[in-house]
């Protein structure tokens, strides 16, 4: 059985590009483009994992992260924040939220798969 990955992303060409190397890894994979579905897309797909772009159109992917990490059900999905927003104190400030690591934009794929892998034990 294929581990389960939820993409948040606001991005098209990222959102593409993350889910088709996922799939491509023999991984099943839901897009998510609006963060407000983030929660209650969650819950339905029970995820392995969570990619979580931090800045999204309307909320935080910082506070879309501690909504998942309040939730009993999500409360142990690691989460993988990836954003182009590095700023001093951002890492440290989306860690607190629950994520479980952190990658910066621009992605390469190496380092993106090595830190899925790392997260989802299969």
């Amino acid at each position: 059985m294929a581990k389960r990955i939820l993409v948040v992303e606001d991005n098209d060409l990222n959102r593409k590009l993350f889910c088709d190397v996922l799939k491509a890894n023999g991984y099943e994979v839901v897009p998510v483009a609006d963060g407000s579905n983030v929660v209650a897309t969650a819950k339905k797909f029970t995820p392995h994992l969570v990619i979580m772009d931090i800045q999204l159109p309307n909320i935080s992917g910082v506070d879309l992260i501690a909504q998942l990490k309040r939730d009993a059900a999500m409360a142990e999905v690691p989460v993988l924040a990836v954003t182009a927003y590095a700023g001093k104190g951002d890492e440290e400030r989306i860690r607190e939220a629950g994520a479980a690591d952190y990658l910066a934009k621009p992605v390469s794929i190496t380092p993106f798969m090595a830190k899925v892998r790392g997260l989802i034990a299969d």
